[in-house]
């Protein structure tokens, strides 16, 4: 079980504590201001507990994360994160209940949702085979990228400046004022401490940033010192400053963190209030269901019942609650598909749905092949419901039937209209003589 970030009732009765781990224990208290050094640019496997004092789950799983945090000492780095007090770093990792055990192995930037049991035993064992697929990766070549973001100057992410845009006074108008994303732009002085500091957390979070937006939100960068012209017209009088532009509309100052989690989750804010509605496709062909689970973390499928069983507007209607919760989920950037019941067999087999009726909905991981069903009502609130367990790391999976994407058969795109029954044949009997058809029955 876990918290609501708001608080249950229970966890609110809670007598408040201000910390659950001190210098004393193998658990690393980990905080805005030292997350990326212990754990982004790390070559360890890394368990972190997202926790808020006033939780009792997490005051509950304290000795147990402790105890595990001994047994793995020198082997896996434990770690926990007070995401009350650090709001920004649990925002970042989509947070929304306590507590939320997060595992940060070859790739830092895509951190893995724990799903296994909450006793000290449950931890290790979580932590052992999940060191086992980090050791697998690292043997198949494929190491996360890790090495690489060290390499490029301490950024994490495997971000580098590749991923800042300079802009000059000649690019500026054409890409930040008269283009379409949104930017967040840092006006520097190459002498200066502060940027300097500034720097690899930029860096590391552009990279981050493009990726998780698409390329919607962008960070650049502007030498003040070179290009006075820009810093006069925005009236920059200190470094570094960063201003968010908008297309058509006056830049706004920024003044959150200047950590990377920081600016990433600033980003993400801007990106989410900006971005229009996850396009909601049906599954037309094999490229259609591939592409989109490909592309995405989780690609969400309802199964909608038969046109006859419904007519358009009852479709429509199940099509219009599905679109709210793209719209709802969709700082999620995940895939949205839909299609008829009994269109594409091999893909309802695959994912058990036959057995609950319809409409049904089931999320798939492609890159773990597991997915997972809606077991409650097709409407907005167990749609929600659904979804949420799922973005907290909750619920359960199953893996996808055969261990792949299931074969897709070609259909025509529905075209918004009801549905009519088959045309049959009328038999013409104009011609036949009863007597006759009597005798050969006989």
């Amino acid at each position: 079980m876990k918290c609501l970030l708001a608080g249950t009732l229970a966890c609110t009765l809670v007598l408040t504590v201000q910390g659950f781990y001190s210098s004393s224990d193998d658990v690393v208290e980990l905080n805005p201001s030292n997350f990326n050094r212990e754990v982004l640019q790390s070559d360890s496997l890394w368990l972190v507990e997202f926790y808020a004092p006033w939780c009792g789950h997490c005051q509950r799983l304290t000795p147990d994360w402790k105890k595990a945090a001994t047994a793995l000492k020198g082997i896996v780095k434990v770690g926990a994160v007070d995401a009350d007090q650090h709001k920004t770093l649990g925002g970042q990792y989509g947070i929304r209940g306590f507590p939320t055990i997060k595992v940060f192995g070859a790739n830092k930037n895509k951190p893995e949702d724990y799903q296994g049991g909450r006793t000290s035993q449950a931890i290790v064992d979580g932590a052992m085979n999940a060191l086992r697929s980090l050791v697998k990766e690292r043997l198949s070549g494929r190491t996360g990228g890790s090495d690489q973001s060290r390499q490029s100057g301490g950024s994490s992410s495997g971000g580098s400046k590749k991923d800042v845009v300079e802009l000059t006074d000649d690019n500026f108008d054409q890409m930040v004022l008269n283009g379409e994303d949104v930017w967040m732009v840092e006006f520097f002085a190459p002498w200066c401490g502060h940027c300097k500091n500034l720097e690899p957390e930029w860096a590391a979070a552009a990279t981050e940033v493009k990726e998780q937006t698409k390329g919607k939100v962008r960070l650049g960068a502007v030498d003040a010192t070179v290009h006075q012209g820009l810093a006069s017209r925005y009236g920059i009088r200190g470094f570094p400053t960063i201003k968010i532009f908008h297309k058509g509309e006056e830049p706004e100052d920024y003044d959150g963190g200047r950590t990377r989690s920081d600016i990433v989750a600033r980003a993400l804010d801007l990106f989410s209030a900006n971005a229009p509605p996850p396009e909601l496709l049906e599954i037309l062909n094999n490229d259609i269901l591939k592409k989109t689970c490909e592309d995405y973390q989780l690609c969400v499928i309802s199964v909608l019942p038969h046109i006859l069983d419904t007519g358009a507007a009852g479709r429509n209607a199940y099509l219009e609650v599905v679109m709210k919760m793209a719209e709802k989920y969709k700082k999620k950037m995940w895939g949205w598909l839909w299609t008829e019941a009994g269109a594409q067999m091999e893909l309802e087999s695959s994912l058990g749905i036959g057995g609950f009726g319809y409409p049904a909905m089931a999320a798939i991981n492609a890159r773990k092949m597991k997915f997972a069903l809606l077991k409650g009502s097709f409407s907005e609130t167990g749609i929600h419901e659904f979804l949420r367990d799922l973005s907290m790391g909750r619920g359960s999976t199953a893996s996808v039937g055969g261990g792949v994407l299931p074969k897709i058969h070609a259909v025509e795109p529905w075209d918004g209209k009801d549905g009519e029954l088959p045309v049959e044949d009328d038999i013409d009997l104009s011609d036949v003589e009863l007597d006759d058809l009597g005798k050969d029955e006989l």
